[in-house]
């Protein structure tokens, strides 16, 4: 396991941008209003030799009645937990607070090292001025600026010298699975994402849109590790009013990017509705698998086809997507929530599916002897052979004399015919026709 640094302070001295600073990449949201960062968010870095994570925290305050505040709090109290090294981030424009002394207190409390960053030290004056910071009695003391970088060179060089030794840096490699739960706000996904870690990494509250930034977490399950990462709710882009609120909504959609796996999380009780076709037809578009997962089934009164019915209006609104399967869940009983993970699965490995250019040659000749290509312009369309050029997501070449005269309709018969034969449950397939 890696080493890990955890970045805390109270709220708005630059704590996110002194992550991004060290990640050498913009990855946690930095915006002027105070409280943005409300999860711990994690990154890779490296420095001198040595890879770490980075945990960026949100604004630590004392204690209040603030739903938010006090998740935010606990949020910060299991990075202090997690970490080797400890980054204090304070503000030198604004001096030393009484919240600075609160985090301060705290710290003193741990056995960790703890290295001060008195951030926005951006010239000679103020980080003269950062002394001040000696009182918190902490040793290790660096005047930064996070948004030029002056000083965190130093600030690396010293946090890889706290970390321990004995890590094992040399672990393999291989890539993880990404599983991103995505879905409108307050549906349920960091609930789901928690249950699942039987932890409390996400705040959870009764508050939509907790989530802005998309939190990774690491689940080992059946002997695999996966990679879950927990999204902001996305809303209808006449609804984003918030620079944040937009910014949430590019991380959602580069969460999407970027993971193997999408599980799109209904709330039951409300319904299908439109903001959830966009997200599906999102996930299509970059041919990422699809898992479909209705949660709060515990909240809803049944009868004998409540969830037919339910599924059957799904795919009435998306009826090329009845490759996705649809099941339904409770994040809050934990009632088949682990039949997602298995599904996930099952998707990762359709995903990455070879199949011989032999069998789909013999597949395509029999496909189109049961019914022909149609004739256009006087001439019969015809397909000499077809092969799987990729995999992960799969593509599939089919060389013929007139591919752009081929009907929409008959596309989708060769579609359907390949998921009935070869499977691809929950995979948009790609299929490419060139000029032969």
């Amino acid at each position: 396991m890696l080493p890990v640094v955890a970045i805390v302070g109270r709220p708005n001295v630059g704590k996110s941008t002194l992550f991004n600073r060290l990640l050498g990449e913009r990855q946690a949201i930095v915006h002027d209003e105070s409280g943005v960062t409300r999860d711990r968010h994690y990154g890779e870095s490296f420095w001198n030799g040595r890879d770490f994570t980075v945990i960026d925290t949100g604004g630590y305050l004392p204690d209040t009645d603030n739903a938010i505040v006090t998740g935010i709090r606990n949020q910060v109290e299991i990075a202090i937990r997690e970490a080797d090294v400890i980054v204090f981030v304070v503000d030198v424009e604004q001096g030393i607070s009484s919240d600075d002394e609160v985090v301060a207190n705290r710290l003193r409390r741990q056995d960790k090292p703890v290295i001060l960053a008195v951030n926005k030290s951006d010239n000679t004056g103020k980080a003269l001025g950062s002394s001040e910071f000696y009182r918190f009695g902490f040793d290790d003391l660096f005047p930064v600026s996070a948004i030029s970088g002056m000083g965190t060179g130093e600030l690396l060089d010293r946090l890889v010298e706290q970390m321990p030794a004995d890590h094992d840096e040399d672990q393999d490699k291989e890539s993880v699975p990404k599983i991103a739960i995505i879905g409108r706000p307050n549906v349920g996904k960091s609930s789901l994402i928690n249950a699942l870690l039987e932890d409390d990494r996400c705040i959870v509250t009764e508050v939509a849109g907790t989530t802005r930034d998309s939190i990774n977490s690491l689940l080992k399950y059946r002997d695999k590790t996966y990679m879950l990462i927990d999204t902001a709710g996305l809303r209808k882009r006449s609804r984003v009013q918030e620079n944040i609120e937009f910014y949430s909504l590019i991380r959602t959609e580069k969460s999407i990017r970027e993971c193997d796996v999408v599980v799109l999380l209904i709330d039951a009780t409300r319904g299908f509705e439109v903001q959830d076709v966009r997200m599906l037809r999102m996930a299509e578009q970059f041919n990422k698998g699809i898992v479909i997962a209705l949660n709060k089934w515990d909240s809803v009164e049944k009868e004998t086809n409540t969830a037919k019915n339910f599924i059957d209006t799904i795919y009435r609104k998306v009826p090329n997507m009845k490759y996705a399967p649809v099941y339904t869940i409770s994040a809050l009983t934990g009632q088949r929530i682990h039949r997602i993970i298995d599904e996930c699965e099952i998707v990762i490995q359709e995903r990455s599916k070879k199949i011989p250019t032999s069998k789909l040659n013999q597949f395509l000749k029999e496909l189109t002897t049961r019914r022909p290509l149609p004739y256009s312009r006087g001439v019969q369309l015809t397909i000499k052979y077809v092969t799987q050029v990729k995999h992960k997501p799969p593509v599939f070449a089919f060389f013929m004399n007139m591919p752009r005269e081929l009907p929409a309709n008959y596309r989708r018969y060769i579609e359907n015919n390949m998921r009935e034969t070869f499977g691809f449950k929950g995979v948009p397939l790609t299929m490419v026709f060139k000029q032969k």
